[in-house]
């Protein structure tokens, strides 16, 4: 039985959660599904240590901007979530992270499409790591590629966050 005074590891719970194994009563330190996800519908679909795999059923009648196409703010978002799911199954129970920044670049447009963001860390450091985000749509082609560099919190600094 996992109670908060003894959560299970991120990255075990993620992949319990994905396996649906996951208890009733286990638990992480940090809050899965996220708000945002829940909102905008983006769905776990592959976890590792520094790896995380997001879906989304993108539909510019849903997630349009004014020239008809997904808002590439959405591809952002998703990019994000990928990223920060990545990087917090690297989180011990004392620590959290921030991102430092994200630098998009947006390659074609998506109409309606499921989009796979695909993130993984290509430098892990002791506090600041960097990752890249690749989205795809479903038909294999590359819609956008995201790097973003976050720094991990201890102790005092990640009270809270």
């Amino acid at each position: 039985m996992n109670t908060l005074a003894h959560p299970l590891p991120v990255l075990d719970y993620l992949q319990r959660q994905l396996d649906s194994t996951l208890a009733a009563d286990d638990a992480t330190h940090m809050r899965y599904p996220t708000a945002i996800s829940r909102l905008l519908g983006f769905r776990l679909v592959a976890i590792g240590e520094a790896t995380a795999t997001l879906e989304l059923d993108a539909d510019a009648a849903l997630h349009g901007n004014q020239q008809g196409t997904v808002h590439g703010g959405l591809l952002c978002e998703l990019a994000d979530a990928a990223i920060g799911t990545a990087h917090s199954t690297l989180m011990r129970e004392t620590e959290s992270f921030t991102s430092i920044d994200l630098k998009a670049t947006f390659l074609r447009p998506v109409w309606q499409s499921r989009l796979i963001a695909r993130a993984r860390a290509v430098h892990q450091g002791r506090t600041i790591s960097h990752y890249l985000c690749e989205i795809e749509r479903e038909d294999g082609k590359l819609v956008a590629s995201v790097s973003s560099t976050v720094m991990t919190l201890r102790d005092e600094q990640a009270r809270g966050r």
